[in-house]
């Protein structure tokens, strides 16, 4: 399979969307008297922290962190759980990282019925960088999108992680996926190594606000203005959504 890989790799380059916890610069200045105080608090909780890998060194940290944690106990799309290498999920357009981020806080509800529903939206950065490699695979396109059944499954994703392992051994940098959860389908990319990031830093900031509910989940994004809302049916082809205890 990974000679077989090797001759689909492609080039891509491309500027790609994330979502994270919204970034406080000043969550730890609380503690402290000074901003010197405070610098070296940072590089004491850094050092307890696992190590970045090495070619993941000199990136900034929203890039690297993917990549110096282990996944949840399920793993992820392409990456099998314990002590594997890491992969920094990314999607094409923001709306799609919203759709992304909007799901799995969607699905912590359904996997929590007895939680009550916040009362607030949460807040999110979104973030862009630029990935440009010469191996890429393309899942959407022939020969590979011959599986999309298996690369979209929204539970099982055993076939896209022995893909992903398959990929590197065949040297790729990146796969290029349509996302499960964007209604749209629109395009994600997995960067499977460091190597494949344009820039050691993010390029754009935006600012999220995702809620959730009985009706279902909404983001707003202040500048520029934008409203996202998806309903009790948005992602309902995941039976763990479609089984949802709304009323709570």
């Amino acid at each position: 399979m990974p000679a077989a890989l090797r001759s689909e790799l492609a080039p891509y380059e491309r500027r790609v969307w994330r979502l994270v916890e919204r970034q406080h610069l000043v969550s730890t200045r609380k503690l402290v008297d000074s901003n010197a105080e405070q610098r070296l608090l940072e590089d004491l909780i850094e050092a307890t922290k696992p190590v970045v890998p090495e070619d993941c060194r000199g990136l900034d940290y929203l890039l690297s962190t993917p990549f110096r944690y282990r996944p949840g106990a399920r793993g992820s799309r392409f990456r099998r759980a314990g002590a594997t290498l890491g992969v920094f999920y990314a999607a094409e357009e923001p709306q799609t990282a919203v759709a992304e981020m909007a799901f799995y806080r969607l699905l912590f509800f359904a996997e929590s019925p007895a939680t009550p529903w916040p009362v607030n939206p949460s807040e999110y950065t979104g973030f862009s960088t630029s990935v440009r490699t010469g191996r890429a695979l393309d899942l959407t396109l022939p020969p590979l999108n011959a599986d999309r059944t298996a690369w979209r499954d929204p539970i099982d994703t055993t076939r896209c992680q022995a893909l992903a392992e398959a990929a590197r051994e065949a040297g790729a940098e990146v796969l290029r996926y349509e996302s499960v959860r964007d209604p749209k389908a629109r395009a994600c990319a997995a960067v499977l190594k460091c190597s494949a990031f344009a820039e050691p830093y993010p390029l754009d900031y935006q600012t999220w606000r995702i809620g959730v509910g009985a009706g279902g989940a909404f983001a707003l994004r202040e500048f520029p203005r934008a409203e996202i809302d998806f309903d009790r049916t948005t992602f309902a082809a995941d039976p763990r959504i479609a089984d949802m205890r709304w009323e709570r």
